[in-house]
Protein backbone atom coordinates (compact mmCIF):
# COMPACT_ATOMS: atom_id res chain seq x y z
CA UNK A 1 0.00 0.00 0.00
CA UNK A 2 1.15 3.54 -0.76
CA UNK A 3 1.98 5.48 2.41
CA UNK A 4 1.51 9.27 2.45
CA UNK A 5 2.59 11.65 5.23
CA UNK A 6 0.81 14.99 5.72
CA UNK A 7 2.75 17.56 7.79
CA UNK A 8 0.60 20.60 8.66
CA UNK A 9 -0.28 22.31 11.94
CA UNK A 10 -3.82 23.08 10.71
CA UNK A 11 -6.00 20.14 11.73
CA UNK A 12 -8.51 21.00 8.97
CA UNK A 13 -5.83 20.51 6.33
CA UNK A 14 -4.82 17.17 7.81
CA UNK A 15 -8.43 15.98 7.96
CA UNK A 16 -9.07 17.15 4.39
CA UNK A 17 -6.13 15.21 2.93
CA UNK A 18 -6.80 12.19 5.14
CA UNK A 19 -10.37 11.96 3.81
CA UNK A 20 -9.43 12.76 0.18
CA UNK A 21 -6.51 10.34 -0.10
CA UNK A 22 -7.89 7.49 2.03
CA UNK A 23 -10.89 7.41 -0.29
CA UNK A 24 -8.43 6.86 -3.18
CA UNK A 25 -6.91 3.83 -1.46
CA UNK A 26 -3.81 5.45 0.05
CA UNK A 27 -2.70 4.99 3.66
CA UNK A 28 -2.44 8.46 5.25
CA UNK A 29 -0.53 9.57 8.36
CA UNK A 30 -0.91 13.12 9.69
CA UNK A 31 1.68 15.01 11.76
CA UNK A 32 0.61 18.37 13.23
CA UNK A 33 4.05 19.57 14.39
CA UNK A 34 7.68 19.44 13.38
CA UNK A 35 8.62 17.24 16.33
CA UNK A 36 5.85 14.76 15.54
CA UNK A 37 6.88 14.76 11.87
CA UNK A 38 10.53 13.93 12.63
CA UNK A 39 9.54 11.07 14.95
CA UNK A 40 7.14 9.70 12.31
CA UNK A 41 9.75 9.92 9.52
CA UNK A 42 12.28 8.08 11.72
CA UNK A 43 9.88 5.21 12.43
CA UNK A 44 7.98 4.67 9.17
CA UNK A 45 8.55 4.46 5.44
CA UNK A 46 6.64 6.78 3.11
CA UNK A 47 6.21 7.12 -0.63
CA UNK A 48 5.08 10.75 -0.52
CA UNK A 49 5.24 13.55 2.05
CA UNK A 50 3.27 16.79 1.83
CA UNK A 51 4.99 19.42 3.97
CA UNK A 52 3.68 22.81 5.06
CA UNK A 53 6.44 25.40 4.66
CA UNK A 54 5.62 27.10 7.98
CA UNK A 55 5.02 25.27 11.25
CA UNK A 56 5.02 26.79 14.76
CA UNK A 57 7.96 24.66 15.91
CA UNK A 58 9.79 23.92 12.65
CA UNK A 59 10.72 25.15 9.21
CA UNK A 60 9.42 23.14 6.27
CA UNK A 61 12.82 23.24 4.56
CA UNK A 62 14.46 21.71 7.63
CA UNK A 63 11.89 18.92 7.64
CA UNK A 64 12.46 18.39 3.90
CA UNK A 65 16.21 17.98 4.45
CA UNK A 66 15.57 15.45 7.23
CA UNK A 67 13.10 13.56 5.03
CA UNK A 68 15.59 13.31 2.16
CA UNK A 69 18.32 12.07 4.51
CA UNK A 70 16.11 9.40 6.08
CA UNK A 71 14.00 8.46 3.05
CA UNK A 72 15.87 9.47 -0.14
CA UNK A 73 13.31 7.91 -2.49
CA UNK A 74 10.29 9.54 -0.84
CA UNK A 75 8.60 12.11 -3.08
CA UNK A 76 7.90 15.51 -1.51
CA UNK A 77 5.38 18.28 -2.15
CA UNK A 78 5.74 21.62 -0.39
CA UNK A 79 2.53 23.42 0.61
CA UNK A 80 2.91 27.20 0.55
CA UNK A 81 1.10 30.53 0.47
CA UNK A 82 1.68 32.83 -2.51
CA UNK A 83 3.96 35.11 -0.48
CA UNK A 84 6.41 32.23 0.04
CA UNK A 85 6.78 31.08 -3.57
CA UNK A 86 10.52 31.87 -3.57
CA UNK A 87 10.92 29.67 -0.50
CA UNK A 88 9.04 26.90 -2.32
CA UNK A 89 11.48 27.24 -5.21
CA UNK A 90 14.33 26.85 -2.73
CA UNK A 91 12.61 23.67 -1.56
CA UNK A 92 12.75 22.31 -5.11
CA UNK A 93 16.49 22.94 -5.12
CA UNK A 94 16.68 20.86 -1.93
CA UNK A 95 14.88 17.93 -3.53
CA UNK A 96 11.14 18.69 -3.41
CA UNK A 97 9.33 17.37 -6.46
CA UNK A 98 6.61 20.00 -6.57
CA UNK A 99 4.82 22.68 -4.62
CA UNK A 100 1.17 23.65 -4.30
CA UNK A 101 -0.28 26.97 -3.24
CA UNK A 102 -2.82 27.49 -0.48
CA UNK A 103 -5.77 27.72 -0.55
CA UNK A 104 -6.46 24.67 -2.73
CA UNK A 105 -8.86 26.07 -5.31
CA UNK A 106 -8.91 23.19 -7.78
CA UNK A 107 -9.28 19.84 -6.01
CA UNK A 108 -9.26 17.82 -9.26
CA UNK A 109 -5.96 19.41 -10.28
CA UNK A 110 -4.55 18.74 -6.81
CA UNK A 111 -5.54 15.05 -7.00
CA UNK A 112 -4.01 14.84 -10.47
CA UNK A 113 -0.66 16.18 -9.27
CA UNK A 114 -0.52 13.70 -6.39
CA UNK A 115 -1.48 10.72 -8.57
CA UNK A 116 0.99 11.71 -11.29
CA UNK A 117 3.81 12.08 -8.80
CA UNK A 118 3.12 8.68 -7.25
CA UNK A 119 2.77 6.94 -10.62
CA UNK A 120 5.92 8.39 -12.18
CA UNK A 121 9.20 6.99 -10.94
CA UNK A 122 12.62 8.63 -11.20
CA UNK A 123 13.43 6.72 -14.39
CA UNK A 124 10.31 8.00 -16.14
CA UNK A 125 11.09 11.59 -15.16
CA UNK A 126 14.67 11.35 -16.39
CA UNK A 127 13.48 9.80 -19.64
CA UNK A 128 11.03 12.65 -20.23
CA UNK A 129 13.73 15.25 -19.46
CA UNK A 130 16.08 13.60 -21.98
CA UNK A 131 13.34 13.51 -24.64
CA UNK A 132 12.45 17.18 -24.14
CA UNK A 133 16.12 18.16 -24.15
CA UNK A 134 16.69 16.34 -27.44
CA UNK A 135 13.61 17.98 -28.94
CA UNK A 136 14.85 21.47 -28.08
CA UNK A 137 18.53 20.88 -28.87
CA UNK A 138 19.62 21.10 -25.22
CA UNK A 139 22.69 18.99 -24.42
CA UNK A 140 22.62 17.93 -20.76
CA UNK A 141 25.84 15.93 -20.58
CA UNK A 142 27.36 14.57 -17.36
CA UNK A 143 28.29 17.80 -15.58
CA UNK A 144 26.66 17.83 -12.13
CA UNK A 145 25.79 21.54 -12.13
CA UNK A 146 24.17 21.30 -15.56
CA UNK A 147 22.13 18.26 -14.57
CA UNK A 148 20.89 19.98 -11.41
CA UNK A 149 19.99 23.05 -13.47
CA UNK A 150 17.96 21.04 -16.00
CA UNK A 151 16.15 19.13 -13.25
CA UNK A 152 15.27 22.42 -11.57
CA UNK A 153 14.08 23.90 -14.89
CA UNK A 154 11.91 20.85 -15.53
CA UNK A 155 10.28 21.04 -12.10
CA UNK A 156 9.37 24.73 -12.31
CA UNK A 157 8.33 24.58 -15.99
CA UNK A 158 4.73 23.68 -15.22
CA UNK A 159 4.40 26.47 -12.67
CA UNK A 160 3.04 29.77 -13.90
CA UNK A 161 6.01 31.74 -12.55
CA UNK A 162 8.41 34.15 -14.17
CA UNK A 163 11.90 32.79 -14.78
CA UNK A 164 15.19 34.71 -14.98
CA UNK A 165 18.07 32.99 -16.79
CA UNK A 166 21.57 34.34 -16.24
CA UNK A 167 24.72 33.18 -17.95
CA UNK A 168 27.56 34.38 -20.11
CA UNK A 169 26.98 35.16 -23.76
CA UNK A 170 26.79 32.02 -25.85
CA UNK A 171 25.87 29.58 -23.06
CA UNK A 172 22.47 28.74 -24.56
CA UNK A 173 19.97 30.81 -22.59
CA UNK A 174 17.36 30.73 -25.35
CA UNK A 175 17.71 26.96 -25.73
CA UNK A 176 17.03 26.57 -22.00
CA UNK A 177 14.03 28.91 -22.31
CA UNK A 178 12.64 26.72 -25.12
CA UNK A 179 13.14 23.63 -22.94
CA UNK A 180 11.11 25.26 -20.14
CA UNK A 181 8.37 26.13 -22.63
CA UNK A 182 8.25 22.57 -23.99
CA UNK A 183 8.11 21.13 -20.45
CA UNK A 184 5.28 23.47 -19.44
CA UNK A 185 1.53 23.30 -19.92
CA UNK A 186 1.91 25.96 -22.63
CA UNK A 187 3.77 23.71 -25.05
CA UNK A 188 0.96 23.87 -27.63
CA UNK A 189 1.05 27.68 -27.57
CA UNK A 190 3.57 30.12 -29.10
CA UNK A 191 7.15 30.59 -27.97
CA UNK A 192 8.47 33.96 -29.16
CA UNK A 193 11.85 35.50 -28.42
CA UNK A 194 13.09 39.07 -28.76
CA UNK A 195 16.52 40.57 -28.08
CA UNK A 196 15.96 43.75 -26.07
CA UNK A 197 19.40 45.07 -27.00
CA UNK A 198 18.98 44.64 -30.75
CA UNK A 199 16.20 47.22 -31.24
CA UNK A 200 15.95 50.95 -30.59
CA UNK A 201 13.59 51.97 -27.77
CA UNK A 202 10.72 53.04 -30.05
CA UNK A 203 10.97 49.89 -32.16
CA UNK A 204 11.17 47.63 -29.10
CA UNK A 205 8.11 49.29 -27.58
CA UNK A 206 6.10 48.71 -30.75
CA UNK A 207 7.45 45.16 -31.04
CA UNK A 208 6.41 44.26 -27.49
CA UNK A 209 3.13 46.11 -27.12
CA UNK A 210 1.99 46.76 -30.70
CA UNK A 211 0.65 50.08 -32.00
CA UNK A 212 -2.52 51.66 -33.31
CA UNK A 213 -2.89 53.05 -36.80
CA UNK A 214 -1.45 56.57 -36.94
CA UNK A 215 0.35 56.23 -33.58
CA UNK A 216 3.53 57.56 -35.21
CA UNK A 217 4.90 58.37 -38.63
CA UNK A 218 4.82 55.25 -40.74
CA UNK A 219 2.18 53.47 -38.62
CA UNK A 220 -0.15 52.96 -41.58
CA UNK A 221 -2.10 50.17 -39.91
CA UNK A 222 -2.76 48.59 -36.54
CA UNK A 223 -0.14 46.08 -35.43
CA UNK A 224 -0.27 43.45 -32.69
CA UNK A 225 2.64 43.27 -30.26
CA UNK A 226 4.38 40.18 -28.90
CA UNK A 227 2.46 40.27 -25.61
CA UNK A 228 -0.70 39.95 -27.66
CA UNK A 229 0.63 37.38 -30.11
CA UNK A 230 2.20 35.22 -27.39
CA UNK A 231 -0.91 35.31 -25.18
CA UNK A 232 -1.17 31.98 -23.28
CA UNK A 233 2.30 31.13 -24.58
CA UNK A 234 5.83 32.12 -23.60
CA UNK A 235 7.68 35.37 -24.34
CA UNK A 236 11.47 35.21 -24.05
CA UNK A 237 13.07 38.59 -23.31
CA UNK A 238 16.75 38.14 -24.14
CA UNK A 239 19.30 40.67 -22.83
CA UNK A 240 16.59 42.36 -20.76
CA UNK A 241 19.26 44.52 -19.10
CA UNK A 242 19.64 46.37 -22.40
CA UNK A 243 16.03 47.62 -22.32
CA UNK A 244 15.68 51.37 -21.68
CA UNK A 245 14.24 52.63 -18.38
CA UNK A 246 11.02 53.61 -20.17
CA UNK A 247 10.59 50.04 -21.46
CA UNK A 248 11.45 48.67 -18.02
CA UNK A 249 8.58 50.68 -16.51
CA UNK A 250 6.15 49.21 -19.04
CA UNK A 251 7.44 45.69 -18.43
CA UNK A 252 6.97 46.18 -14.70
CA UNK A 253 3.33 47.13 -15.27
CA UNK A 254 2.72 43.99 -17.34
CA UNK A 255 4.25 41.79 -14.65
CA UNK A 256 2.24 43.49 -11.89
CA UNK A 257 -1.16 43.81 -13.55
CA UNK A 258 -1.00 41.58 -16.65
CA UNK A 259 -2.13 44.66 -18.57
CA UNK A 260 -0.52 46.69 -21.36
CA UNK A 261 -1.52 49.27 -23.95
CA UNK A 262 -0.58 49.48 -27.58
CA UNK A 263 1.45 52.52 -28.60
CA UNK A 264 -1.12 55.22 -29.32
CA UNK A 265 -3.86 53.19 -27.68
CA UNK A 266 -6.29 54.25 -24.94
CA UNK A 267 -7.65 50.94 -23.66
CA UNK A 268 -5.65 48.47 -21.55
CA UNK A 269 -5.38 44.92 -22.86
CA UNK A 270 -4.96 41.70 -20.87
CA UNK A 271 -2.22 39.13 -21.45
CA UNK A 272 -1.61 35.67 -20.03
CA UNK A 273 1.90 35.48 -21.44
CA UNK A 274 4.56 33.75 -19.38
CA UNK A 275 7.77 35.76 -19.30
CA UNK A 276 11.21 34.18 -19.32
CA UNK A 277 13.91 36.86 -19.16
CA UNK A 278 17.63 36.43 -19.75
CA UNK A 279 20.77 38.48 -19.30
CA UNK A 280 24.49 37.92 -19.63
CA UNK A 281 24.95 40.77 -17.14
CA UNK A 282 24.41 40.39 -13.41
CA UNK A 283 21.17 42.30 -12.86
CA UNK A 284 21.87 42.90 -9.18
CA UNK A 285 25.07 44.68 -10.20
CA UNK A 286 23.10 46.59 -12.84
CA UNK A 287 20.70 47.74 -10.10
CA UNK A 288 23.62 48.99 -8.01
CA UNK A 289 24.86 50.93 -11.03
CA UNK A 290 21.37 52.44 -11.55
CA UNK A 291 21.13 50.77 -14.96
CA UNK A 292 18.22 48.50 -14.06
CA UNK A 293 15.10 49.02 -11.96
CA UNK A 294 15.18 47.22 -8.64
CA UNK A 295 11.42 46.65 -8.56
CA UNK A 296 11.52 45.06 -12.02
CA UNK A 297 14.37 42.78 -10.95
CA UNK A 298 12.34 41.45 -8.03
CA UNK A 299 9.42 40.78 -10.38
CA UNK A 300 11.66 38.91 -12.83
CA UNK A 301 13.69 37.02 -10.25
CA UNK A 302 10.98 34.67 -9.00
CA UNK A 303 13.03 31.71 -10.15
CA UNK A 304 16.63 32.29 -11.22
CA UNK A 305 18.57 29.74 -13.25
CA UNK A 306 22.30 30.26 -13.84
CA UNK A 307 23.82 28.39 -16.77
CA UNK A 308 27.43 27.36 -16.12
CA UNK A 309 29.97 28.54 -18.72
CA UNK A 310 31.44 25.93 -21.04
CA UNK A 311 34.88 26.15 -19.37
CA UNK A 312 33.23 24.79 -16.18
CA UNK A 313 31.72 21.78 -17.95
CA UNK A 314 34.59 20.72 -20.21
CA UNK A 315 33.78 17.05 -19.66
CA UNK A 316 30.73 17.63 -21.89
CA UNK A 317 32.73 18.99 -24.86
CA UNK A 318 33.07 15.59 -26.66
CA UNK A 319 29.30 15.11 -26.41
CA UNK A 320 28.66 18.65 -27.66
CA UNK A 321 31.07 18.13 -30.57
CA UNK A 322 29.33 14.89 -31.55
CA UNK A 323 25.94 16.65 -31.39
CA UNK A 324 27.18 19.51 -33.58
CA UNK A 325 28.66 17.11 -36.14
CA UNK A 326 25.36 15.26 -36.24
CA UNK A 327 23.40 18.51 -36.54
CA UNK A 328 25.47 19.54 -39.57
CA UNK A 329 25.17 16.08 -41.18
CA UNK A 330 28.91 15.49 -40.77
CA UNK A 331 28.90 12.16 -38.93
CA UNK A 332 31.51 10.89 -41.39
CA UNK A 333 33.98 13.24 -39.71
CA UNK A 334 35.59 12.85 -36.31
CA UNK A 335 38.12 14.82 -34.31
CA UNK A 336 41.47 13.29 -33.53
CA UNK A 337 42.40 12.73 -29.88
CA UNK A 338 44.90 15.58 -30.08
CA UNK A 339 42.32 17.98 -31.55
CA UNK A 340 39.75 16.98 -28.93
CA UNK A 341 42.33 17.46 -26.19
CA UNK A 342 43.08 20.97 -27.45
CA UNK A 343 39.39 21.82 -27.41
CA UNK A 344 39.00 20.51 -23.88
CA UNK A 345 41.97 22.56 -22.70
CA UNK A 346 40.74 25.78 -24.33
CA UNK A 347 38.85 28.21 -22.07
CA UNK A 348 35.89 28.95 -24.42
CA UNK A 349 35.03 32.44 -23.23
CA UNK A 350 32.61 32.59 -26.16
CA UNK A 351 31.02 29.39 -24.78
CA UNK A 352 28.89 27.11 -26.97
CA UNK A 353 28.44 29.82 -29.61
CA UNK A 354 32.21 29.96 -30.04
CA UNK A 355 32.39 26.15 -30.10
CA UNK A 356 29.78 26.09 -32.89
CA UNK A 357 31.90 28.54 -34.92
CA UNK A 358 35.04 26.42 -34.44
CA UNK A 359 33.24 23.20 -35.40
CA UNK A 360 31.66 24.83 -38.46
CA UNK A 361 35.05 26.12 -39.57
CA UNK A 362 36.70 22.72 -39.10
CA UNK A 363 33.93 20.93 -41.01
CA UNK A 364 34.17 23.44 -43.84
CA UNK A 365 37.95 23.03 -44.18
CA UNK A 366 38.03 19.26 -43.73
CA UNK A 367 35.08 18.31 -45.94
CA UNK A 368 36.33 16.50 -49.02
CA UNK A 369 39.91 16.29 -47.72
CA UNK A 370 39.80 13.97 -44.71
CA UNK A 371 37.55 12.14 -42.30
CA UNK A 372 39.71 12.94 -39.26
CA UNK A 373 39.91 16.54 -38.11
CA UNK A 374 43.40 17.20 -36.76
CA UNK A 375 44.72 20.33 -35.00
CA UNK A 376 45.62 21.72 -38.44
CA UNK A 377 41.92 22.36 -39.01
CA UNK A 378 41.48 24.28 -35.75
CA UNK A 379 41.94 28.07 -35.39
CA UNK A 380 45.33 29.20 -34.17
CA UNK A 381 43.75 30.54 -30.96
CA UNK A 382 43.17 26.93 -29.87
CA UNK A 383 46.67 25.72 -30.70
CA UNK A 384 48.55 28.81 -29.52
CA UNK A 385 49.95 29.08 -25.99
CA UNK A 386 49.05 32.79 -25.82
CA UNK A 387 47.24 33.69 -22.59
CA UNK A 388 43.45 33.75 -22.88
CA UNK A 389 41.66 36.65 -21.23
CA UNK A 390 37.97 36.56 -20.29
CA UNK A 391 35.63 39.29 -21.65
CA UNK A 392 34.63 40.13 -18.08
CA UNK A 393 38.23 40.35 -16.88
CA UNK A 394 39.83 43.80 -16.68
CA UNK A 395 43.29 43.91 -18.22
CA UNK A 396 45.50 45.31 -15.45
CA UNK A 397 48.70 44.72 -17.41
CA UNK A 398 49.28 44.58 -21.17
CA UNK A 399 49.59 41.26 -23.00
CA UNK A 400 53.06 40.93 -24.47
CA UNK A 401 52.60 42.54 -27.84
CA UNK A 402 55.28 40.52 -29.59
CA UNK A 403 53.56 37.20 -28.79
CA UNK A 404 50.09 38.46 -29.69
CA UNK A 405 51.17 40.23 -32.87
CA UNK A 406 53.00 37.13 -34.04
CA UNK A 407 49.92 35.00 -33.35
CA UNK A 408 47.68 37.39 -35.30
CA UNK A 409 50.08 37.58 -38.24
CA UNK A 410 50.20 33.78 -38.35
CA UNK A 411 46.41 33.68 -38.47
CA UNK A 412 46.36 36.19 -41.34
CA UNK A 413 48.90 34.18 -43.30
CA UNK A 414 46.95 30.95 -42.75
CA UNK A 415 43.68 32.57 -43.83
CA UNK A 416 45.23 33.98 -47.01
CA UNK A 417 46.72 30.59 -47.87
CA UNK A 418 43.34 28.89 -47.43
CA UNK A 419 41.55 31.43 -49.64
CA UNK A 420 44.29 31.16 -52.29
CA UNK A 421 43.89 27.39 -52.22
CA UNK A 422 40.18 27.82 -52.94
CA UNK A 423 41.00 30.30 -55.70
CA UNK A 424 43.41 27.92 -57.40
CA UNK A 425 41.07 24.97 -57.09
CA UNK A 426 39.95 23.98 -60.59
CA UNK A 427 36.86 22.10 -59.41
CA UNK A 428 33.51 23.67 -58.59
CA UNK A 429 33.66 26.39 -55.98
CA UNK A 430 31.50 26.25 -52.84
CA UNK A 431 30.62 29.94 -52.62
CA UNK A 432 28.76 29.49 -49.31
CA UNK A 433 31.98 28.11 -47.84
CA UNK A 434 33.87 31.19 -49.03
CA UNK A 435 31.30 33.51 -47.47
CA UNK A 436 31.56 31.56 -44.21
CA UNK A 437 35.35 31.97 -44.29
CA UNK A 438 34.94 35.72 -44.80
CA UNK A 439 32.59 35.94 -41.81
CA UNK A 440 35.04 34.02 -39.62
CA UNK A 441 37.81 36.32 -40.85
CA UNK A 442 35.72 39.38 -39.99
CA UNK A 443 35.17 38.09 -36.46
CA UNK A 444 38.89 37.46 -35.95
CA UNK A 445 39.86 40.87 -37.33
CA UNK A 446 37.39 42.55 -35.00
CA UNK A 447 38.73 40.55 -32.08
CA UNK A 448 42.32 41.45 -32.92
CA UNK A 449 41.77 45.20 -33.10
CA UNK A 450 39.60 45.26 -29.98
CA UNK A 451 42.24 43.25 -28.10
CA UNK A 452 44.95 45.61 -29.27
CA UNK A 453 42.94 48.64 -28.15
CA UNK A 454 42.28 47.06 -24.74
CA UNK A 455 45.99 46.29 -24.37
CA UNK A 456 46.83 49.88 -25.15
CA UNK A 457 44.27 51.27 -22.68
CA UNK A 458 44.98 48.65 -19.99
CA UNK A 459 41.45 47.32 -20.17
CA UNK A 460 39.64 50.69 -20.12
CA UNK A 461 36.68 50.01 -22.41
CA UNK A 462 35.64 53.64 -22.73
CA UNK A 463 39.11 54.65 -23.86
CA UNK A 464 39.37 51.59 -26.11
CA UNK A 465 36.11 52.53 -27.84
CA UNK A 466 37.37 56.08 -28.30
CA UNK A 467 40.61 54.75 -29.77
CA UNK A 468 38.64 52.62 -32.25
CA UNK A 469 36.26 55.50 -33.03
CA UNK A 470 33.22 53.43 -32.08
CA UNK A 471 30.62 53.71 -29.32
CA UNK A 472 30.98 51.78 -26.06
CA UNK A 473 27.75 50.01 -27.06
CA UNK A 474 29.43 48.82 -30.27
CA UNK A 475 32.43 47.67 -28.25
CA UNK A 476 30.13 45.71 -25.93
CA UNK A 477 28.55 44.13 -28.99
CA UNK A 478 31.95 43.07 -30.31
CA UNK A 479 32.86 41.65 -26.91
CA UNK A 480 29.60 39.94 -26.05
CA UNK A 481 27.70 39.20 -29.25
CA UNK A 482 30.37 37.92 -31.59
CA UNK A 483 31.77 35.19 -29.38
CA UNK A 484 35.04 37.09 -28.89
CA UNK A 485 37.30 35.39 -26.36
CA UNK A 486 38.81 38.57 -24.88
Amino acid sequence: MTNILIIDDEHEIGNFFSHLLTRKGYHVTVANSGKEAINTINMQNFHLAMIDIKLPDANGLTLLKHLKRQLPTCKAIIMTGFSTIKTAVEAIKLGADNYIEKPFDNIDELEGKIDELLENNVTDTKKEIVQLAKKTGLIIGTNTSMNELITMAYKIAQKNVTVLIEGETGTGKEVLARFIHQASNRTEQSFIGVNCGALAESLLESELFGHEKGAFTGASQQRKGLFEIANNGTLFLDEVAEASHAIQVKLLRVLETREFMRVGGNSPMQTNTRIIAASHANLYEAVKQKKFREDLLYRLDVVKLEIPPLRKRKEDIPLLVHHLLDKQNSNHLRFSDEAMSLMQNYEWFGNIRELVNVITRAITLADGETTIITPNYLPIKLTSTIEQVSPSQNLKSPIKSTAYDHDFEAYLNQWVMEILQMWKNDSNVDFEEILNQIKLFEDQIGKAFVTKALRKTLGNRKEAAKHLKISTRKLRYLLNEKGTDL
